[in-house]
């Protein structure tokens, strides 16, 4: 596979003689390959593969990419607890999940691999690339790690070969910590039939956003070249993952500018946040461009108060939205009471993560599900919603806004760190002015109509906004009457308690039921919601190739649920979730009747009153499709077992 050394470096290769045609080595046609680089913090593994899935995007190709991040913002050095960097899987159909094991990895030092072997990342004949830095190093100790880590691969299966990362990059730059991401961007270009032209635009658009100067973009153009020349010539393989033509116009993004931009569409004016992972990237997008669309971003002193100033922008009628994630929520509890006691419309992003208290904050899990139904004191119902999707990330924005001021109550989208920082590819929307939040209703109040005036049929009513003549009234958190006096009576509070319950009834019945994914009926139906999809249906689909008769659901609206369920329940043999947050698995109780089921099998437990049963797992880390797909077989074999 890698030819012999020449006395010739890339730099000078790059410098002096024209990159040797990629062509000269046959590709190898493959319909879709997972690659990562990783490395320790800061040394830009995540942007070499940002700048790398956005190429293959734009090629044609499907894409889904993971950031690897560790939980300490600086970790030591060389560790397997360190491990920094991003996952890339492109293909010639459209990706939505991480995939399974890796086919190549680029790896800055040799430890890092580690971590990566630990969450079962590779497989036996995966391509290791790894920096030979470390192989010179002055410290004896350091030499003998890497030593015995090329053994422990070799023996693993792994296919190990050592590259002259950091040595190639010196070439160039008098910091090769800084400048060997892009080197490696010029590898990977080469391996995989990249458009290199392609890649420098991608490098120049970034470092013009980081306003660098000519000097810096050139410099990694440079390096670009050097990573490019030295695999044409010195690695014999070559890979090639076809792209299908689009029918419609498409873009490449991560689930927060989908968010960000989906706020912008909707015609949401104020987004209050205080800064928390993995939810920030978010507020940072609006920032750079909300103004153009007449919107402004507050960044509060903390959460409480922004969740706050979000509100009382929504009661003088602007359209507000609060980003956050797992402990924001807490922190803002009270204050969403108050949005659902006082009927104040109000979108909140909660971008959820690894818990309880800090957790895992660049982690991924579905912890928030029942926090957000039922985490707020006394009965406090409002819409929570889930995208699957960057596209439902997008719209979704749109729907929240809508349904917030129409039945004036706070709105959940929880979106979660997969989706938040995976890159991903999306029809570009062609954005409507009916997504637009309408003007301002300043015409005057009617003589005599209650700030409450709850149609008895759907709980609706008509929003007062500060201003309009003969529309003052109190705002209070308090119980009150629909002319918002306080409810001394206890006949008051049931009426509003009825009111604000029957808004979701009439919410659900303009819901459709869920769409199924594969078998219409069968052995297994399994149900998801949120970033579990993508891998849930490519289990599905493995499953139905055997000859079973499994199928799927996504549920995108959680409380209320969408309509139907039990009837479709009711087609199966077997009924289960699959989600990112805890269960107890049988196997490991003692006793019956102590068993946790995961957050999503709880609630559809208690409202179809179905047997829903339940698999789940908390890895940080997206859940790969092999696992679901051998979760859902042992499902399988023993509903067969049930039934001889």
């Amino acid at each position: 596979m890698f030819r012999s050394s020449s006395a010739r470096t890339a730099a000078d290769s790059a410098a002096n003689a024209p990159i040797p045609d990629s062509g000269e080595v046959p590709a190898l046609s493959v319909p879709e390959q997972i690659v990562e680089i990783v490395s320790d913090s800061g040394e830009g593994a995540q942007t070499a593969g940002q700048i790398f899935g956005t190429v293959c995007a734009k090629m044609g190709n499907g894409l889904w990419t993971v950031e690897i991040i560790p939980a300490e913002i600086e970790p030591p050095a060389r560790s397997r607890a360190g491990a920094s960097g991003i996952r890339i899987r492109f293909g010639t159909k459209p990706v939505a999940s991480m995939g399974d094991q890796a086919d190549l990895v680029v790896a800055f030092n040799e430890q890092v691999l580690y971590s990566r072997i630990d969450q079962g990342a590779l497989r036996p004949g995966t391509l290791l690339l790894i920096d030979d830095k470390w192989s010179a190093s002055d410290d004896p100790k350091t030499r003998e790690a890497y030593q015995k880590a090329l053994e422990d691969f070799h023996i693993a299966g792994y296919i190990v070969r050592e590259i002259p990362i950091h040595a190639e990059t010196h070439e160039l730059t008098d910091n090769p910590q800084r400048g060997k991401n892009m080197w490696v961007v010029g590898l990977l270009c080469a391996l995989y039939s990249r458009d290199l032209d392609l890649a420098k635009r991608e490098v120049q658009l970034l470092f013009q956003r980081k306003r660098k100067g000519e000097d810096v973009i050139a410099l990694n153009h440079k390096l670009l070249d050097a990573g490019h020349a030295w695999a044409v010539e010195h690695i014999d393989a070559r890979f090639e993952v076809p792209s299908e033509t689009h029918s419609e116009p498409m873009v490449v993004m991560n689930g927060n500018a989908a968010i960000a931009l989906g706020a912008m569409a909707a015609g949401i004016e104020v987004c209050s946040m205080y800064p928390i992972t993995p939810a920030t990237s978010a507020s940072h997008y609006l920032a750079a461009d909300f103004h153009h669309a007449g919107g402004i971003v507050h960044q509060a002193e903390d959460e409480i108060a922004a969740v706050g100033f979000a509100i009382g922008a929504s009661f003088a009628g602007k359209t507000a939205l609060t980003i956050t994630s797992g402990p924001g929520m807490a922190l803002k509890s009270e204050f969403l009471g108050l949005s659902v006691m006082a009927e104040v419309p109000l979108v909140v992003v909660d971008v959820q993560r690894g818990g309880p208290a800090t957790g895992l904050p660049t982690k991924v899990e579905q912890g928030d599900l029942l926090s957000s139904v039922f985490g707020q004191p006394g009965d406090a119902p409002k819409v929570v919603m889930a995208p699957s999707s960057h596209e439902e990330c997008f719209h979704f924005m749109v729907t929240a806004r809508k349904l917030a001021e129409s039945f004036r109550t706070p709105v959940f989208v929880l979106s979660d760190a997969n989706l938040a920082t995976a890159q991903a590819c999306l029809p570009r929307p062609n954005v409507s002015e009916e997504w637009l939040s309408p003007p301002i209703d300043q015409s005057p109040w009617k003589e005599g109509a209650p700030a409450y005036g709850w149609d008895p049929e759907t709980g609706i009513s008509r929003r007062p906004i500060p201003g309009q003549p003969g529309g003052a009234f109190v705002l209070t958190g308090l119980a009150h009457d629909e002319y918002s006096h306080i409810a001394y009576e206890s006949s008051i509070n049931q009426r509003a308690m009825n009111m604000r319950s029957r808004k979701f009834a009439a919410l659900q019945t303009a819901l459709k039921p869920p769409e199924i994914y594969g078998e219409e009926e069968g052995d297994l139906l399994v149900v998801g919601w949120g970033s579990t999809r993508g891998a849930i249906e490519e289990a599905v689909d493995r499953i139905r190739r055997d000859g079973h008769r499994v199928g799927s659901v996504c549920l995108r609206f959680l409380s209320p649920l969408e309509p139907g369920l039990d009837e479709i329940f009711r087609r199966y043999r077997r009924v289960m979730t699959v989600e990112i947050n805890y269960s107890d698995d049988v196997a490991d109780l003692g006793r019956a009747g102590e068993r946790r089921y995961s957050q999503l099998a709880w609630l559809l437990r208690a409202t179809t009153l179905v047997d829903v049963d339940c698999w789940s797992r908390v890895p940080g880390q997206p859940l790969p499709p092999q696992m679901i797909e051998e979760a859902l077989r042992s499902r399988l074999e023993g509903a067969e077992s049930c039934t001889d």
